[in-house]
């Protein structure tokens, strides 16, 4: 089926595009709002600035397609692979992408507000500036995912694998990270005040500048962390793990450090919970 068939059948009143076979279609600008393509076929499709609300795309296939700048508002893209798609500046509020794929994809400036991904695969992924308020992203794959100045504020993250994780400049106020592996991550000047991170695994991580104000992270382990000059004013640390971390200058005022592993931990010019300078 080529583009002008598709067109006159959605025309006509026709939905159901479901398992048709349209790779590299051009359906640049179209409002094909409401369509059905579940099982479709639209590797390397050419979707950029189509409007999509409420479409269907479930377990569609996606692969290198074009979809910058796309309205895909309330679009069903659970089970999708949309691996090495482009989704710059596409707008995916409250969307259903429950276990899609998303690797390598490009989803920069993206609007993902209140967007459900739960064991979405993000691996190697471009969101920087993306819009991820409130999203669900619990269990969810994002290895080397770059999140650069990314807005997380309360979306939930909760036992997702976030290894080698840029979130440079990124806000995560509020941000739910209990049970999520980190290790490596790049957060460096992160705003993560009142962040939960409790059972975190933080090994090796760039927390410098960080602002983890009343953030809460018992049970973490933050082994050979880089905590220089971070926030840590009235964080929960109960029983975290900080051997070999660097917390030079970092703001421990009224921090609670109950059972915390401290061993080799470098607290050179640190302030600590009492307020006092450590020497």
């Amino acid at each position: 089926m080529n583009a002008e068939k598709l067109l006159n059948k959605y025309a006509v009143g026709e939905r159901n595009f479901s398992n048709v076979q349209i790779g590299e279609i051009n359906l640049a600008n179209q409002d094909l709002s409401r369509a059905d393509f579940r099982h479709a076929d639209l590797r390397k499709a050419n979707l950029k600035g189509a409007k999509l609300i409420g479409a269907n795309f479930r377990e569609a296939v996606l692969i290198g397609a074009n979809l910058a700048e796309t309205n895909l508002t309330l679009a069903n893209l659970i089970g999708a692979n949309l691996t090495d798609a482009n989704l710059q500046s596409s707008r995916l509020t409250e969307a259903g992408m429950r276990s899609v794929n998303l690797a390598r994809a490009n989803l920069s400036q993206a609007n993902l507000r209140e967007t459900i991904l739960n064991e979405a695969n993000f691996d190697t992924a471009n969101l920087r500036e993306a819009n991820l308020h409130e999203a669900s992203l619990s269990r969810a794959r994002m290895v080397g995912v770059d999140l650069t100045g990314a807005i997380l504020e309360n979306a939930n993250l909760s036992s997702t694998l976030l290894n080698g994780a840029i979130l440079k400049d990124a806000t995560l106020v509020g941000v739910l990270l209990n049970s999520s592996m980190m290790e490596g991550a790049d957060l460096r000047d992160v705003d993560l005040s009142r962040a939960k991170l409790s059972g975190c695994n933080l090994v090796n991580a760039n927390l410098s500048g960080a602002n983890l104000r009343s953030a809460n992270l018992s049970w973490s382990s933050l082994r050979g962390a880089n905590l220089t000059g971070a926030t840590l004013y009235r964080a929960k640390l109960h029983w975290s793990n900080l051997s070999g971390a660097n917390l030079t200058e970092a703001v421990l005022i009224n921090a609670k450090l109950d059972y915390a592993n401290l061993r080799n931990t470098n607290l050179a010019g640190a302030i600590l919970p009492d307020g006092l300078t450590y020497d």
